[in-house]
């Protein structure tokens, strides 16, 4: 009973943040810099609650028995809680863009309670090894910065449509100019890229250790390598033609739905669809 209150729980505290920020961020005018800065700050803290009672959920979700539970719910909702935590560590260092917590709550909101609504199968054999912990560490890594660019360009799309509308709400009127943001999106799809990178490196080199064969050629390593074609095309095209705005965006997105149906996809269907 005590963790269903606490998926619950949690759910509502999320829930009632994404309320709060939408009705505060997106339709009011933007308040003074002094009250703003206290107010960014107290809801910084704020925003921790849920994050903590997130990460203990997923801890007793993911860690129940010898090896790793790691099924569609527990993917997508790790994935959720890295993409929320390193965006609130990145808010003390970097530009606070609220407009993002506004989009991360609700969906962090709903992904809590995804391993209550699909239940992880059996551990495979031999996921409690350090290689295995290691290769999804990089992986939920990669995917949650990924996840991050995206909804910051997805951001950035919204701001380029309405950059002239007569009534852009203050939210998007308070954001750094575009090229800023562009900036911030690059040094993402790096870090990401980069993670992913190591992700497939050591998903092909530690295959034959962990489940006792070598690397399959499957639609999840198909899409998995198309993705990382996709942003290296882009970081290719941004350092030898200077890609920025509409192309940017576009490539980025292009990216991270492919890196999408390589891995959620697949277990979707797998586990969802199939029943394996």
């Amino acid at each position: 009973m005590s963790g269903i209150l606490a998926y619950l729980v949690s759910f509502l505290l999320y829930g009632l943040i994404g309320w709060h920020f939408w009705r505060t961020k997106w339709n009011t005018p933007a308040p003074s810099t002094d009250v703003s800065t206290v107010t960014a700050s107290q809801e910084n803290y704020v925003i921790l609650i849920p994050l903590i009672l997130h990460g203990y959920i997923l801890y007793q979700s993911i860690f129940a028995g010898t090896g790793l539970s790691f099924g569609i719910g527990n993917a997508v909702s790790s994935i959720v809680w890295l993409t929320a935590l390193i965006y609130w560590l990145s808010s003390f260092f970097f530009y606070r863009l609220e407009v993002m917590q506004t989009l991360v709550a609700p969906v962090a909101a709903v992904a809590v309670l995804l391993p209550l609504i699909f239940p992880s199968p059996p551990p495979l054999t031999n996921t409690e090894l350090p290689a295995f912990k290691a290769h999804i560490l990089v992986a939920m890594m990669a995917y949650s910065l990924l996840t991050i660019a995206a909804l910051h360009a997805f951001l950035m799309a919204v701001v380029e449509r309405r950059l002239h509308h007569p009534a852009m709400p203050s939210v998007l009127t308070n954001l750094p100019p575009l090229l800023t943001m562009e900036k911030l999106l690059f040094r993402i799809i790096w870090a990401g890229f980069i993670l992913l990178t190591l992700t497939l490196i050591s998903g092909v080199v530690f295959s034959e250790e962990v489940f006792g064969q070598a690397v399959k050629f499957t639609h999840k390593t198909l899409f998995g390598f198309i993705s990382w074609g996709v942003f290296a095309a882009l970081l290719t095209g941004r350092q030898l033609y200077g890609w920025r705005g509409r192309m940017a965006i576009r490539w980025t997105l292009i990216g991270f739905i492919i890196l999408l149906l390589a891995y959620i996809g697949s277990k979707f269907v797998l586990e969802v669809i199939l029943k394996r």
